[in-house]
């Protein structure tokens, strides 16, 4: 018992209903995943600029990329098939803690090992200086490895950002300008705030296409079930022309909830492996940007393992459990906050006992909420939003949507002896 539990246990918690979103399934095979990057790797545009002997850096993130092994390792076998030595380094801005160790963990934990890949993975956070972006005034770095190496492939996922909009966010641009850039490269990146973002990801993205080796890009699309359903090669010096024309056709395909608001939603799970921002405010909301679901509240249960104690996005949230609170580390979780210069989505919620006792906090603190038709929404994390739970006062508008559709009757919510949810999403 935690002291505000006689406070709040007098909430009733509502019946709730399993409900299943539909999006279109256009996802691609593994087989059809290597035959796309070999086909590529064919075209003389890209085959050309690869030769015998030459060491070629691939960019590995960390997000839970879609097929990220197979992708990555494909890569790197076409690369050895052209006769090249390919080597990997993480490029993900202040993420593990800010330390090459940590970085390294974190591919190691999406499974991205020297063994599974077959090529070194070189981590470190030492940058080089190489440009400077005149039309913002700071100096361009990137990893020292990368620089050093007779090429560099650029791979990661286009998509929405969670906390700025424009013509550049999630992607390629990204990638050489945060990732590249390591924890230095981050912070001036980050230092003029989101809102200008976009523009400092052209600048110092183009100057580093200028000045780095980039010998192409390899953009990769996902679609609502968070699969990857395109991957496209960019020539280095179209990058800045053709990302934003896939960007906006990634943003057509991601999922949304498709109710427009609740009182409390509930997350089980929040995770660097989920989303940038812990999770990802173009489908839960809880952002300064007019996107997302409109809740008045939000819990969360739980820290994703994969997130290696990183909670990036719990400031989003108003009520955590203790479970929640326990899995925070703070040195691996404050490096990020530094780097994005922004202090809000790394503020601890409150704390329940328990999974129970968190979604009635949640219920306790709304201000315009009927208690006796409460409207909530629970979903397992920001990404797997195919299936949900909603309560009863909810019906109604889920029945609207031809994108819905309501599984069985109504139940109520079963907890163990500890007040922990057993009822399976």
């Amino acid at each position: 018992m935690s002291g505000i539990t006689h406070l709040v246990d007098i909430m009733k918690i509502p019946r709730f209903v399993r409900v299943k979103q539909y999006f279109p399934h256009n996802e691609l095979s593994e087989d059809e995943i290597k035959s796309v990057i070999a086909q590529n790797f064919s075209k003389p545009e890209f085959k050309d600029k690869i030769k015998p002997g030459q060491r070629i850096c691939i960019t590995s993130g960390s997000r839970g990329v879609s097929n990220i092994v197979v992708i990555t390792r494909e890569i790197v076998n076409q690369v050895k098939a052209l006769g090249a030595e390919p080597f990997i380094i993480p490029a993900m801005g202040s993420h593990g803690g800010a330390t090459a160790e940590g970085q390294k963990g974190i591919l190691e934990g999406y499974g991205i090992t020297e063994e599974t890949m077959g090529c070194p993975i070189i981590s470190s956070m030492e940058t080089v200086k190489i440009g400077h972006a005149k039309e913002i005034d700071v100096d361009v770095q990137i990893d020292k490895s990368a620089y050093e190496a007779d090429g560099i492939i650029v791979v990661n996922r286009i998509k929405a950002h969670t906390g700025f909009k424009g013509k550049y966010e999630s992607g390629l641009m990204k990638m050489m300008t945060v990732g590249l850039g390591k924890q230095a490269g981050a912070y001036v990146a980050h230092s003029a705030g989101d809102d200008a973002m976009p523009e400092r990801l052209f600048s110092i993205g183009s100057e580093i296409i200028r000045k780095a080796n980039i010998i192409f890009g390899i953009g990769l699309m996902e679609n609502a079930y968070d699969k990857t359903y395109k991957i496209t090669f960019v020539e280095a010096d179209k990058i800045p022309e053709e990302e934003p024309v896939l960007l906006e056709e990634a943003k057509g395909a991601m999922g949304k909830i498709f109710i427009d608001a609740c009182d409390v939603l509930i997350l089980q799970k929040i995770g660097k492996n989920y989303s940038g921002g812990g999770m990802d405010p173009n489908v839960v909301g809880r952002s300064r940007l007019p996107i997302g679901i409109k809740s008045e509240r939000m819990g969360i249960f739980e820290l994703s393992e994969e997130s290696h104690g990183n909670a990036t996005g719990m400031g989003r949230a108003d009520v955590g459990t203790m479970r929640f609170f326990k899995q925070i580390s703070f040195d691996d979780t404050y490096p990020n906050a530094v780097t994005d210069h922004d202090s809000s989505v790394y503020k601890i919620p409150l704390i329940a006992e328990n999974e129970k006792e968190c979604i009635q906090t949640s219920m306790a603190i709304c201000l315009n909420m009927d208690v006796n038709n409460p409207r909530i929404i629970m979903l397992k994390n920001s990404l797997e939003i195919e299936d949900m739970l909603i309560s009863e006062a909810l019906i109604p508008e889920a029945k609207k949507s031809d994108r819905l559709t309501i599984i069985g009757e109504p139940f109520e919510l079963e907890f163990d002896g500890e007040g922990n949810l057993v009822t399976k999403i």
